[in-house]
């Protein structure tokens, strides 16, 4: 079962990964997100960090377009209907 710290950690996990795949230190990321180092090490250790820093991480990544879906609003008719929504994005990632 998903928990609020095991998703935290999961995206801990996919920047880190993505930070590599740059060949970016955490000293180059947290200069280009804005945030002192320590910060920056905080959330790779932890996955403690606030919104605006997750943000600001992911705007220095180039990936802030993925907060764009977070908590849209959904019209499903059915729980068949969110149930295969959820299966279909399962499948993408």
């Amino acid at each position: 079962m998903n928990t609020p710290e095991s998703e935290a950690k999961e995206i801990v996990g996919r920047v880190k990964k993505r930070r590599l795949a740059l060949h970016l230190t955490q000293a180059e990321l947290a200069r280009r997100a804005g945030m002192p180092l320590p910060t920056y090490r905080r959330f790779e250790q932890t996955a403690q960090i606030s919104l605006h820093g997750l943000l600001s991480v992911a705007s220095a990544l180039d990936a802030l377009e993925d907060f764009r879906s977070l908590f849209t609003s959904n019209t499903w008719s059915t729980m068949d209907e969110m149930l295969a929504e959820s299966q279909t994005k399962k499948r993408v990632r």
